[in-house]
């Protein structure tokens, strides 16, 4: 039996257990038996996961009832996407995502398997995330503009690793090459893991991936982190990229989606709920001791926020004209 199907048949078989399975039955009521399932589309250990982990942690007393964050991983994020967009409409699941799956996805995939504005809706914002420009040991430089030069004078070498094809770090890559006229190619990787041991081994010299998942490999001495996309620094002795000479600036979010047929009150509750726990001292300190900016956003602020993002990355994925099966 496939992931699929055991995903699908667990949860059916929690929503029938607790009674939900009916129309009637309310998913959030207080103290519900129903188990709330938090999905990351990516491995554990990424920006996405940690972030959940951490609000699956705060929220579960609030809600009074137990919440299971659990990682479903393939093509780079879609095959969680699909998998949720089969369940019942007003399952009790709930999806961490970011850009790549609500924003990139639906533009470079021709099957993409999913329509994000259909299938589901935006409950609550959670955190903010900026990317990094790394190098791995075995690269002589310690400077983007010395990096760029680099790449420049070894254009069999000029490769730059992405957790994920399709991923806003493979679209700041490509940005990357573009402003420093360098013709690199990116490498999507099956996650960050993966994507920080060919890094630390030299077998891409390159790699642009979020900051809290590049710091802690910087800080250990495993690689070299040259610049950061925010607009100003987010660590002190890391310059942006801006300060290194490329007129760029960029940062992706968490987003907490439900199923489209979640009902309104449900909805209203849970973002409540998370923008509540977004505000709490200790789970703020959490996220920024992980370089993640935590956000305690309302739903219609969620909403105002992904217009906008759309309206910035929306023609810079149509302008790199890929296409993916």
């Amino acid at each position: 039996m496939n992931h699929r199907r055991l995903f699908h048949r667990s949860l059916l078989a929690t929503l029938a257990t607790a009674g939900l399975a009916s129309a009637a039955a309310p998913a959030w009521a207080q103290g519900s038996a129903a188990t709330l399932r938090i999905v990351v589309p990516y491995p554990p250990g990424g920006s996405s996961d940690r972030a959940a982990r951490l609000l699956a942690e705060a929220l579960q007393p609030r809600l009074g009832q137990t919440i299971v964050v659990e990682n479903i991983v393939g093509a780079g994020g879609r095959l969680a996407m699909r998998q949720l967009a089969g369940l019942p409409a007003d399952a009790p699941v709930l999806v961490l995502v970011n850009p790549a799956l609500m924003v990139v996805a639906p533009l470079v995939y021709k099957n993409n398997g999913y329509d994000p504005d259909k299938d589901f809706q935006p409950v609550a914002q959670v955190s903010s995330y900026e990317f990094a420009a790394a190098v791995g040991p075995a690269v002589p430089v310690r400077a983007l503009s010395h990096l760029m030069a680099w790449l420049r004078a070894n254009p069999n070498q000029a490769s730059i690793g992405v957790p994920a094809t399709g991923s806003l770090p493979h679209f700041f890559a490509l940005m990357m090459g573009q402003s420093a006229q360098v013709q690199a190619q990116v490498v999507g990787y099956k996650g960050s893991a993966p994507l920080g041991t060919d890094l630390m081994g030299g077998h891409v010299p390159v790699a642009v991936d979020t900051l809290d998942t590049l710091l802690p490999l910087h800080q250990g001495g495993k690689l070299r982190i040259l610049a950061t996309s925010g607009s100003t620094r987010a660590v002190k002795d890391l310059p942006t990229f801006q300060e290194s000479g490329l007129q760029l600036s960029a940062s992706g979010w968490n987003v907490l989606y439900a199923r489209a047929g979640m009902p309104a009150a449900q909805v209203q509750r849970l973002s409540a709920e998370v923008a509540a726990v977004m505000k709490q001292p200790d789970i703020r300190e959490k996220f920024i001791a992980s370089k993640s900016e935590p956000v305690s956003a309302t739903r219609e602020q969620t909403q105002a926020m992904l217009r906008a993002f759309s309206a910035q990355w929306v023609p810079v994925i149509q302008k790199a004209g890929l296409q993916f099966e």
